[in-house]
C-alpha cells in the first residue's frame, strides 16, 4: 500500500476511539473511501435487527438515500455482497438492477452505474453492514487492490463494533429492553419517526430533551401538517411516565353536550342516555400524559374546568358531587395563536399561562435547511414496501424542484404529493418519478391565487382566515350539491369537524 494510502487508513483507525458522534465517525470513514479509491460514489450501511441495510453515510449520491432501507432480498447486488466474505464486484453489462440508479449526483439523466464494487462488514461471524463504491467510468476498478479493500472493510468493521457497543451501554445504563436501532424501529412503527438533520429539527430535538424528564406542561405551536403529535410522543416517551398511558383528546372533535363528559367522566343517570358510570380521558390518563390536541378550540366553559384540574389536580364526574384527584401530565398542541385568542377574550389568559409553562415551536418544512430530501427518501419508502417497488426514486432534478417549494401544507402536503406521484409512476410501470407524475398544479406559479384577495388595508388575521375558510366551505358544498359528508370528503378533513366550522362561520345547512 502507498504512503497516502497508510496515512488515511491510520487517521480512520485513530478516529475509532474520538469523541466525535456516531454520524460523524460515518461520514469520516466514508470521505476516507474517495481519497482512496477511483470512485464517484460510496455508501456505508449498517445491518439491522430487522434485517434491513440502513445507509448512515454516502457521499456523490443524493442525500435522499439516507431516508431508505434496503432489505436485500429486493436488490439482488446488496444480496449478493452480503452472501459473500471476499469483495463483490459487476461487471459494467450485468444486468442486476443497482440500488442507486438515479441517485448519482454526477449524472444529468438517470443511467445504470457502470463500475460497481461491495464488500460485506463481519465482526467475526456476525454480519453487521456493507460498504459499497461505484464508479460510472467502466475498468475504474481494475487496479484496486484487494488487500487495501479488505484492509479498508476491516477498520470499517470495527467502527461498526465500536459504535454498536457504545450504543448497547447506552441502552442499558437507560433500562431500555433493546439497542438504539431497535428503538427506532419501534417508533418508526407506532408513531411515525422525526426525520430530519437540520439545524431547526436539531433545537426542536434538544427542547424535547430539555423538558421530557420534568412535569412541567408543555405547550407545542405550529402550522397544520409539522409533526406537533409527533413532537407529543417524543416527549412522552423520553420522560419518567413513558411506562403509563398517553391519552389523545382532539379538542376539536368532542361532540357537542358531552364534551365535559368525555374529559372528566360521568356518573350513572347524569344524563339522558347515561346508562352507567364512566371514566373520563383524565382518569384514564392518571399517572401518564393526556395530549390536549387543538386546544385552542375548547368552549370557555370547559376552559374553566380545565384550570382547575391543572391547578389542584382535582376534577368531578358529571352528576357527581365527589372530587376526583388525578396526577396527569398535560401536554397541548395549537395552530392558532393563543395571545390572539387571549386578547379576543376567546381564551382564558390563567389557562393559557399554565399551558405555556415550556412552549415549543415546531418549524415549518420550508425553514427546515436541508430536510427534504432525507424526507423524501423516507416518505417514499411507506409507498417502495406497500407496493413492492424497491427501485422506486425521485429524478436528481424532481427532487430540487421539490425543495424549492415553500410547502404551506408542511410534512403532510409533501407525503401526500409524493404519495400520489409515486403512484402515477407505479401505475406505469416506472421506476423513476418524474416531473409529469405529480399534480401539475404543485409546481405553477400561481398556485395559491383563490377568490380570496390579499387585502388592501390592514384587516386582523383571523378575520381574513375565516374569510377564506368560508369560501373554502361554500366551493366544497357547491362541488358536492350540497352534502356535507361528500364536502368534507372533498376537503379531506373530519366530518364532524367541517360541520362545527361551517357553523361557527355563519354557514347554514340547506
Amino acid at each position: 500500500m502507498t504512503m497516502g494510502v497508510n496515512q488515511v487508513l491510520l487517521n480512520i483507525a485513530l478516529n475509532l476511539s474520538s469523541n466525535r458522534s456516531y454520524k460523524e465517525q460515518y461520514q469520516y470513514l466514508i470521505d476516507g473511501v474517495a481519497q482512496v479509491f477511483p470512485c464517484d460514489a460510496s455508501c456505508l450501511f449498517i445491518f439491522d435487527e430487522e434485517g434491513f441495510l440502513v445507509p448512515v453515510a454516502q457521499q456523490g449520491l443524493s442525500s435522499s438515500v439516507l431516508g431508505r432501507r434496503y432489505f436485500p432480498n429486493n436488490h439482488p447486488r446488496l444480496d449478493a455482497i452480503i452472501h459473500s466474505r471476499e469483495p463483490v464486484r459487476f461487471a459494467a453489462d450485468c444486468t442486476l438492477p443497482d440500488p442507486f440508479d438515479g441517485a448519482l449526483l454526477t449524472v444529468e439523466h438517470c443511467i445504470d452505474v457502470h463500475d460497481c464494487m461491495g464488500v460485506s462488514l463481519y465482526v467475526e461471524e456476525q454480519l453487521v453492514g456493507v460498504l459499497t463504491i461505484d464508479a460510472l467510468a467502466v475498468g475504474a476498478f481494475d487496479t484496486i487492490d484487494m488487500i487495501e479493500i479488505e484492509t479498508f472493510a476491516a477498520l470499517t468493521a470495527a467502527m461498526l463494533r465500536n459504535i454498536s457497543q457504545l450504543k448497547a451501554l447506552k441502552a442499558q445504563n437507560q433500562k431500555q429492553k433493546s439497542v438504539t436501532q431497535t428503538l427506532i424501529q419501534q417508533a418508526r412503527s407506532q408513531h411515525g419517526e422525526m426525520v430530519g438533520g437540520s439545524v431547526q429539527m436539531q433545537q426542536l430535538r434538544n427542547n424535547i430533551a430539555t423538558v421530557a424528564q420534568s412535569d412541567f406542561s408543555v405547550l407545542i405551536t405550529g402550522e397544520t401538517g409539522t409533526g406537533k403529535e409527533l413532537v407529543t410522543h417524543a416527549v412522552h416517551a423520553q420522560s419518567h411516565r413513558r411506562d403509563k398511558p398517553m391519552i389523545y383528546v382532539n379538542c376539536a372533535a368532542l361532540p357537542e353536550g358531552l364534551a365535559e363528559s368525555e374529559l372528566f367522566g360521568h356518573v350513572k343517570g347524569a344524563f339522558t342516555g347515561a346508562n352507567s358510570q364512566r371514566a373520563g380521558k383524565f382518569e384514564l390518563a392518571d399517572g401518564g400524559t393526556i395530549f390536549l390536541d387543538e386546544v385552542g378550540e375548547l368552549p370557555l366553559i370547559l376552559q374553566a374546568k380545565l384550570l382547575r384540574v391543572i391547578q389542584q389536580g382535582e376534577l368531578q364526574r358529571v352528576g357527581s358531587d365527589q372530587h376526583l384527584l388525578v396526577n396527569v401530565r398535560i401536554i397541548a398542541a395549537t395552530n392558532r395563536q393563543l395571545e390572539q385568542e387571549v386578547a379576543a377574550g376567546r381564551f382564558r389568559v390563567d389557562l393559557f399561562h399554565r399551558l405555556n409553562v415550556f412552549p415549543i415551536q415546531v418549524p415549518p418544512l420550508r425553514e427546515r435547511d436541508g430536510d427534504i430530501p432525507v424526507l423524501t427518501g423516507y416518505l417514499l419508502e411507506k409507498v417502495r414496501q406497500q407496493f413492492n417497488a424497491p427501485n422506486l426514486h425521485v429524478h436528481p432534478k424532481v427532487l430540487h424542484q421539490i425543495e424549492s417549494l415553500p410547502w404551506y401544507g408542511n410534512v403532510r402536503e409533501l407525503e401526500h404529493a409524493l404519495t400520489r406521484a409515486a403512484l402515477h409512476a407505479i401505475r406505469q410501470g416506472e421506476n423513476t418519478i418524474m416531473l409529469s407524475h405529480f399534480d401539475a398544479s404543485l409546481f405553477m406559479d400561481d398556485v395559491k391565487t383563490t377568490s380570496f384577495n390579499l387585502p388592501a388595508e390592514s384587516q386582523p388575521l383571523r378575520e381574513l382566515v375565516e374569510c377564506y375558510q368560508r369560501e373554502l366551505i361554500e366551493h366544497a358544498l357547491a362541488k358536492t350539491g350540497g352534502v356535507w359528508a361528500k364536502a368534507a370528503l372533498f376537503l379531506q378533513m373530519d366530518r364532524g369537524n367541517l360541520y362545527r366550522m361551517g357553523k361557527k362561520l355563519g354557514i347554514k345547512p340547506n
